[in-house]
């Protein structure tokens, strides 16, 4: 790593180093760019690595194999007695398999010769990046900062006992009663893994739905499913304050008498990472949301770029990935893609959820004309051997043309099911396309076939 104290020029400096800035840096020095890469945190890999995605399906993962433990495997003819709790053992694999992969980034930085440098990044006019007391030069800049979790006004937080999904990643021990402030994929995420654990869940949730922007029909299954899981939810619920009082925290909800719980997670969205980057000394500009204005090729002002979080749509790392890629690409010379209309989204709940495309809501407001084609695990025999048959997928094509416009998904591994209705339809296919591809029996992957079978014509098995 080069001192802070030397200056450097650069083809492009990129400015963070999570999911869409290191594989921005490290594409753009593939195609033979000299890059270097600025980021604030001592190990690379930026939220989603660090405290992020990674974290959290490790615990997910453990705590699925806690419960099933305790109550899950008897219909297998295995009976286990005094399952325990280790869970700073727990903890610990998780923060391992964090390092593994941090450490990861930067042999992948130093294979591929990107100059890392460690401190806050900001612009210092057109084609110049200051890092502390160094100016880095370069003609191509890409601003990959992030997000970071939106708060609640009047919700005192104090990284501890009332925090967000940074703190609940790293909690020492398994809180009684636990509140959960938001109903979207992180919250429901971890409140999950604390529920799997012993906690007392109550999910709080502004809206009338839990799930916002999923596929509404999935959404009421997978509320259904929680609550057989043991987590509560109250829907509608305004938070107006939250504090810690007499050892306890205290949650306040207009309309409603306040609730009592040992720790809070706040989980109600991300919000950009912009202050202190100077951006008006290049002419980057904002929205109204705080996210920076692009074009359609990410270009946000002479000679700077963003992609991901910073910039607005799914705050998601692969979409972000995917941004820098192609950004990079672009950059040096080539054509360089991202369809942001075909975006998978996944939670990491049991049974997962996971979707791409546009949902029935959506098409029924677009006065889209579509066939829905809906089929369940329940039928399934790879579904039944693992025990795994609540939840459905659900094809979505157009009346017409029957071009595949969405899929949805609720069931064991739905997360890797959806990567086979995204290629699907990022190459434009068909719901017939799909049902008429062979899939290997008995898998999982049949009940997608059934379902398209059912958006065209009729499943097989039905």
């Amino acid at each position: 790593m080069i001192p802070v104290s030397e200056a450097k020029k650069h083809d492009l400096v990129v400015i963070g180093a999570g999911p869409g800035g290191y594989a921005a840096a490290i594409r753009a020095a593939q195609l033979g760019l000299d890059v270097g890469c600025v980021e604030k945190e001592a190990r690379l890999g930026g939220t989603c690595l660090r405290v992020g995605c990674i974290p959290s399906k490790a615990l997910l993962e453990s705590s699925e194999k806690y419960a099933e433990a305790q109550h899950g495997l008897e219909v297998h003819g295995i009976k286990v007695g005094g399952a325990k709790l280790d869970l700073a053992a727990m903890m610990a694999r998780k923060d391992g398999i964090v390092t593994a992969l941090t450490d990861g980034i930067a042999g992948l930085f130093k294979g591929n010769k990107v100059t890392r440098y460690e401190g806050a990044a900001q612009l210092d006019g057109p084609g110049r990046v200051r890092v502390g007391d160094t100016v880095l030069e370069a003609g191509k800049i890409i601003i990959a900062t992030g997000s970071t979790a939106a708060s609640v006004p009047g919700v005192k937080m104090d990284g501890d006992r009332i925090g967000d999904s940074t703190a609940a990643l790293a909690w020492p021990e398994v809180p009684e009663k636990l509140i959960v402030i938001g109903a979207g994929y992180i919250g429901l995420e971890l409140g999950s893994v604390w529920a799997r654990l012993g906690a007392q869940v109550t999910v709080l949730e502004y809206l009338k739905r839990i799930l916002p922007g999923t596929d509404g029909e999935i959404a009421r299954v997978a509320q259904q499913l929680f609550k057989k899981q043991g987590l509560a939810f109250e829907l509608g619920a305004k938070v107006t304050g939250a504090r810690v009082k007499g050892g306890k925290c205290v949650v306040e909800v207009e309309g409603k008498e306040p609730l009592s719980a040992d720790r809070v997670l706040v989980a109600v969205g991300r919000k950009p990472v912009t202050d202190g980057l100077n951006l008006e000394s290049a002419g980057v500009k904002l929205d109204d949301r705080g996210f920076i204005k692009i074009d359609a090729h990410h270009r946000a002002a002479e000679g700077v770029w963003a992609i991901g979080d910073v910039v607005g749509g799914l705050l998601l790392a692969h979409k972000a990935t995917e941004e820098g890629v192609a950004v990079a690409e672009r950059l040096a010379g080539k054509a360089g893609h991202f369809d942001p209309a075909v975006i998978p989204a996944v939670c990491y709940t049991d049974p997962e959820i996971a979707g791409v495309g546009h949902t029935e809501e959506q098409l029924k407001d677009d006065g889209v004309p579509y066939n829905k084609g809906v089929y369940t695990f329940r039928s399934n025999g790879r579904a039944m051997a693992l025990d795994r048959v609540e939840g459905r997928v659900k094809v979505l094509a157009h009346k017409e043309t029957d071009r595949v416009l969405g899929v949805h998904i609720i069931g064991p591994r739905a997360g890797d099911l959806i990567a086979e209705a995204t290629a699907a339809m990022a190459f434009g296919a068909s719901a017939e396309d799909i049902g008429r591809v062979c899939h290997a029996h008995p898998t999982l992957s049949e009940v997608l076939k059934e379902a398209a079978l059912g958006a065209y014509d009729k499943p097989l098995h039905s």
